[in-house]
């Protein structure tokens, strides 16, 4: 199940984690079939650090559209921003349903 290492990496351990016995009766629940808990945690893993990574990228956005504004005082209308992301989820929306 992990197609994204190649024989030439080497690999690191993650350590191990000390949980109360229910988290890890629902974590053992909510493996899929087949699925291992090393699976489950690696994915948990790489998701979380990607949302990190997501969430560094979009505060350093945040700080720059901050910094044009300060410097040159221009911006956009909330309403018109809030229309753009209401049109993106809608086409989204429908290229889901086909």
């Amino acid at each position: 199940m992990r197609p994204h290492y190649t024989s030439r990496m080497k690999t690191a351990v993650i350590p191990q984690v000390r949980v109360e016995p229910e988290l890890r009766a629902d974590l053992d629940a909510a493996l899929l079939p087949g699925e291992t808990l090393t699976d489950f945690v690696e994915t948990a893993v790489r998701n979380a650090v990607e949302f990190r990574r997501m969430q560094t990228d979009f505060a350093a956005r945040c700080d720059a559209s901050l910094a044009n504004y300060e410097r040159t005082g221009v911006s956009v209308a909330s309403d018109v921003v809030l229309s753009k992301l209401e049109a993106k989820v809608a086409a989204r929306v429908k290229q889901l349903r086909k």
